[in-house]
This record gives structure tokens, sequence and C-alpha cells, in this order.
């Protein structure tokens, strides 16, 4: 048998051996699950993940490798990535590199061989919780005080969002849309492309007189890691330009525009993170199945006596999912309705923020 050569040290002193790939590395990080079957690629560049090591619930990963077109973002930042089995030899034909190669390049761990079920009950039962990844013969009580010392850093954001300004454009657009980048993905940016939208992404700390300078039809806010309240610029802008033109935002974004106009959110015990989570549309009756990633949430019950409605509750914990204020033309959700690779029942979102804007311009 393989001896070896790395081991995982969690906050509440369990230790796990396995085999390293990716980045060898020593690293301390959040650690999560994700219960999505496919979709690693998406996954390790999902800018919401900096700082987090993940670890996947599917079995296998790494069979179809990495291809160039399929990056949620230029330069990934997740923290680590834990699976039972990593395949090597990918079977794609679109394949470019391994899931190794590309974790390596940008400097980001990985460990397989270790009992991932475990891993994911321990997170179920005790909740989120710091861990190492570090080689097997570190020893333990060094190990351990390197995960008690270690404190989950407030400035996610301001690392993951553009530095300058930035465009992505469409041929015979109908619509110029800013979106805020507070660690945006890319297929939100292809989707409002799409639409008939050109979109001009920005720094996460643009003033709200910077976005009116541009003359956009809509402001988008994205999602994006940690705290939203660590993101007071945004926040501000919210309340700035709330009814002042049409405002759309997802994940992070639905937290801050939430927070904008007077809800409250809080850390869940182990957030949500996969392509499974059912969503009852309040307005339709509908059930969606959606894909999620984060660590907080919006108190549904904190929206009473603010200016915001419920519009998409979740069905395993009665979390806000969605919430919108027509007065102030402002709607957003929870979920990924733009997630890669699936499922894809939410997409009608964006048609519903194209014909704000429309009735803007009429």
């Amino acid at each position: 048998m393989k001896q070896f050569d790395k081991k995982i040290v969690l906050e509440n002193g369990r230790e796990f051996y396995g085999y390293g790939f990716g980045a060898d590395k020593e690293a301390v990080n959040e650690l999560v699950f994700n219960t999505s079957m496919v979709g690693y690629q998406e996954i390790i560049s999902d800018p919401s993940y900096t700082d987090q090591m993940v670890c996947m619930t599917y079995p296998l990963i790494g069979n179809y490798g990495i291809t160039d077109e399929d990056f949620e973002t230029r330069v990934p930042t997740m923290g680590g990535i834990i699976v039972r089995e990593y395949n090597d030899l990918p079977s794609n034909f679109r394949y470019t590199k391994t899931l190794s190669e590309v974790l390596d390049e940008y400097d980001i761990p990985a460990i397989s061989g270790v009992d991932t079920r475990m891993i994911t009950r321990i997170i179920r039962d005790e909740g989120s919780q710091k861990i190492l990844i570090c080689d097997a013969d570190m020893p333990y009580e060094e190990a351990l005080k390197k995960v008690k010392d270690y404190v989950i850093p407030t400035d996610m954001v301001s690392r993951v969002s553009c530095k300058k300004r930035w465009y992505s454009r469409t041929p015979n657009h109908k619509y110029d849309v800013v979106a805020i980048d507070c660690g945006i993905k890319h297929n939100i940016i292809r989707k409002l492309n799409e639409k008939g939208c050109n979109v001009t992404v920005v720094p996460y700390n643009i003033t709200a007189e910077e976005i009116l300078n541009m003359r956009p039809d809509g402001l988008f806010l994205s999602n994006g890691p940690g705290n939203p309240e660590d993101v007071q610029t945004v926040i501000e802008v919210v309340k700035e330009l709330k009814g002042k033109l049409p405002i759309f935002g997802i994940c992070l974004g639905h937290q801050m525009i939430s927070l904008a106009l007077g809800a409250k959110t809080f850390k869940m015990k182990f957030g949500h993170r996969g392509g499974n989570h059912p969503v009852k549309n309040l307005e339709t009756g509908k059930l969606e199945i959606t894909s999620q990633n984060h660590s907080y949430a919006v108190d549904a019950k904190s929206l009473e006596g603010t200016e915001l409605t419920l519009t998409h509750l979740n069905l395993l914990d009665d979390t806000a999912e969605g919430v919108k204020s027509e007065e102030n033309k402002i709607f957003s959700v929870q979920y990924h309705p733009e997630s890669a690779p699936g499922p894809q029942d939410s997409a009608y979102l964006f048609d519903k923020f194209i014909d704000l804007m429309e009735k803007e311009a009429d």
C-alpha cells in the first residue's frame, strides 16, 4: 500500500490521512462540503469559495479533467479540496489539463483517499469549522495549534473583486448593465450577454455617483465570499440607488440588498452548497430545484416591517431565498439561476431583470 504523504486536522481534533495532489503546500481554511455530483471545475473556480476547503461528497473527482471554457473566474482562489478518489487520467475530448495540474498552477492544495462521508457527517453535526492540510509527518499538537490560532479573514471580497472596471459586450445590445464584482461568476455575465446586455464589471468599492455617471439601464450585485456585513460599501450603494434604477442581486448580492433595506442575516451551521436545494416560488406556487453556495442567509422573519416582500422560500430550513421591493425596483435571490452545469429551473429571473429595465426605459 502506498504510504500516506498528507493529512488534514480538523478544529475538533479529528485527523485524516491521505494522498496529496495539486499544490504541495500547507494551508488553514474553513471546512465546508458540497453535494454536487458534477461541476468540480466550476466549484474550484467559484470566488465564493475563497479561503474555504471543500469536501466533495461525490466519491470520484477528476475523471473528465478541466476545460478552458468552463472557468467561473480568471484566477481561482479556493483554499483547497478534499476528495475520496481522485482520477488523474481524464476521459473527455474537451479536456486540456488535469484537475491536479490546474490546482498546482493556482497554488491550491488537495487531498484524496480520506473518508469524505465521515467528514461530511462531522460538518453536518458540528457545523463548519477550521481545518489544516499539511504533511503527514507534522506533529499532531503543532498541527492542532495552527488550526486553533487561525482567524477567518474578513477582507475576502476586496481580494477577489476586480481592481479596474472591464467590459463584456454582445452584438446589437439593448441594455447596459453595471455589475458590482464581489467575486462574480463568469456564467452570470454570459447569461446577461445572452439577454442582450452589455456588462460593465466594476470593483466592489465603486460609489453610487460613479455608477450613475455611467448611465446604466440596470445594476447587478454579484455573488462572493464571506460575511455580507463586511461589505458596507456595497450596502451603502444600494441605499443610495434604490428606486433610481432596476437592481438585481444573486447570493451575496441578495444578502447585501436585504441588509440595505432593513432585514438581518446570520451565519448558518454549515451553509447550502450543491445543486439539489428545493425552493418554493411563493408568487407562482412552483417548486424550483436550485444550485447554491453560501454560509450566510437572510432571516425570513426579519423581513417584517421592511420594504421587502418574501418571494422564495427554502423548503429545507425556511430561510429567505428571494425578496423584492416593487416600489424600489429591486429583487434578489439567494441561489444561482445561472448555475453551470445546472440545474436551469430559475433562468427566468434574468428575463425578469430585462423586463424591469424595459419598463424603466418606456
